[in-house]
């Protein structure tokens, strides 16, 4: 439960710091006195998006700071929070829970969880079993299919049977996708088949080998240019191994005992000489005119050029790489049939866990209709609508959503002898604010949600009825901490701690603040708000 509000900075709040206990507390106050401004610095500490025109003009830095502690259960065991995806440390057991939210006027924001950095959604996560805030407009939410479903969905506590579907409704998902995107492909393919498979057979029948061309270039200068080539190495020949020659040169010097290792030397030039004619000659003999193989060698050439011009790339082996991709997808189309049948069995097997799971959850929805009907007829009666109405109508969409196969609807009828409508086009704003109390209680009855505020949830209400909603926060703050924000004398009374938020004005600037009240000012306050 929430046991200490830091709010620093904020608004007209310039310092604040307030306790809050067990039991059913309210907190009053003239209009613009600044309850919603608690609130909404409430509301950003949890996880609501931050905005520096909130921060008190002239400063640089706000900070809101919620501590919460944790709430024993009826089997003796505390209550356990945790963050969706969260590191060890950021798991609650049994432990005080610190979150602090910080703004700074060049509109950096940053959340902290026991002085640990966490993300705005881990953060709004945690808030979401810490605290429930009923702002006034989210009354008007009774009337949206989504809000309803949860509503239900709460009540029965269909958590397994949720998982269950949102597990087959993705995997459903994938596997349609997955088909569609494979009939999408064997559409295009096949109108596109017989250019591939000839793309495919000319890369075929060119018999492509890695690092090919440069050999084919280098055979067609050899071939282009033999006859200079040949005159090269004849004239080489001729300075090497003539009479006069390198070879005949060296052979005939002759060195004293006295250079022996000159004399080596020598002897090792004349051999590697020798070995140099040898592949002189081999090559002079190599090289010779051979214009049908220098044709053979440019046509070569002029095909692999042509097609890498044509498919724009750079290199042999990225023709080789396209061969093999146009190869795989002809197999593919080949297989084509058999791979869309196999998808097709997987989407049927999907949709069909689908359609059993999805069963399962309208089941548990269904089981708690007639509950939740009988509990807000007989509390709307006790809230003076004598003739209250209620009925959870669930039907089946016509396909499959995110939420299930069911599209539920509360209806509703505050006069006798009226027929049931949908609740957003037959209740008043005092009836659905009353009909919102109820639902709340229920709720509430069916988790173990710590904390609630309820923010001018009896707007539309007075007297007799007043005093009614009163007593039910009062009976829901039993098992929980209940904290209201209300004009309503009736409601207040009913409280057991009762805090005053108002504005006082300084030397420069109106700031708000809030205090508890004793219970000799509880009283005196209770009896000022029904002179209003």
């Amino acid at each position: 439960m929430l046991t200490h509000l830091h709010i620093r900075n904020y608004a007209l709040i310039s310092h604040l710091d307030i306790d809050f206990h067990e039991g059913f507390s309210v907190m009053t106050g003239e209009t613009g006195a600044g309850k919603s401004i608690i609130l909404g610095a409430l509301n950003l500490v949890m996880g609501a998006r931050a905005d520096i025109k909130s921060i008190t003009e002239g400063e640089d830095k706000c900070i809101i700071e919620a501590i919460f502690a944790p709430v024993a259960r009826e089997d003796g065991s505390n209550a356990a929070y945790s963050l969706e995806d969260a590191p060890s440390e950021l798991q609650f057991r049994g432990k005080e829970i610190i979150i602090r939210r910080e703004l700074s006027a060049s509109g950096r924001s940053r959340s902290f969880v026991n002085d640990e950095v966490v993300t705005q959604a881990e953060l709004k996560a945690l808030a979401r079993e810490l605290i429930d805030i009923h702002s006034q407009h989210e009354s008007l939410m009774i009337g949206d299919d989504l809000f309803q479903i949860q509503i239900v969905d709460s009540i029965s506590g269909n958590h397994t049977e949720r998982e269950a579907y949102n597990q087959a409704y993705n995997t459903y998902q994938q596997a349609t996708a997955a088909l569609r995107e494979a009939q999408a492909l064997a559409k295009k393919a096949q109108a596109d088949a017989d250019y591939m498979q000839w793309q495919y057979n000319q890369l075929a029948d060119a018999q492509l080998i890695a690092g090919e061309i440069e050999g084919l270039e280098e055979e067609e200068y050899r071939l282009s240019h033999a006859e200079e080539i040949q005159a090269s190495l004849a004239q080489a020949l001729q300075l090497l191994d003539s009479d006069n020659g390198a070879l005949s040169l060296i052979h005939s010097t002759r060195l004293s005992d006295a250079n022996t290792t000159l004399a080596e030397r020598l002897d090792s030039v004349e051999i590697e000489l020798k070995d140099i004619v040898s592949d002189i000659q081999r090559l002079y003999n190599q090289t010779e005119r051979d214009p049908m193989r220098l044709e053979q060698v440019q046509e070569r050439l002029s095909m692999l050029q042509t097609l890498m011009k044509k498919h724009h790339v750079q290199t042999i082996e990225e023709l080789i790489a396209l061969r093999e991709d146009l190869e795989k997808q002809v197999q593919r189309l080949e297989n084509m049939d058999e791979e869309l049948s196999l998808l097709e069995d997987k989407a049927n097997e999907a949709k069909k866990r689908l359609e059993e799971v999805a069963a399962q959850l309208t089941l548990s929805r269904k089981s708690v209709c007639e509950k939740i009907a009988k509990h807000l007829v007989e509390d709307m009666v006790r809230l003076g609508v004598p003739h209250a109405n209620v009925a959870v109508d669930i039907q089946p969409t016509e396909d499959f959503t995110e939420t299930g196969k069911d599209n539920v609807q509360f209806m509703f009828a505050a006069n006798l002898n009226q027929s049931l409508r949908h609740v957003a086009e037959v209740a008043s704003g005092g009836e659905i604010s009353r009909l919102m109390l109820c639902i709340k209680a229920l709720i509430a009855s069916s988790n173990g949600l710590p904390t609630i505020i309820f923010d001018e949830i009896d707007t539309g209400v007075s007297g007799a009825i007043a005093s009614q909603m009163g007593e039910i926060m009062r009976q829901m703050s039993i098992s929980r901490q209940i904290i209201a924000i209300t004009h309503l004398p009736q409601v207040a009374a009913r409280s057991e701690h009762h805090y005053l938020v108002y504005k006082a004005d300084t030397a420069t600037r109106t700031e708000t603040h809030i205090r508890a009240l004793t219970v000799k000012e509880h009283k005196a306050e209770i009896e000022k708000m029904r002179e209003i």
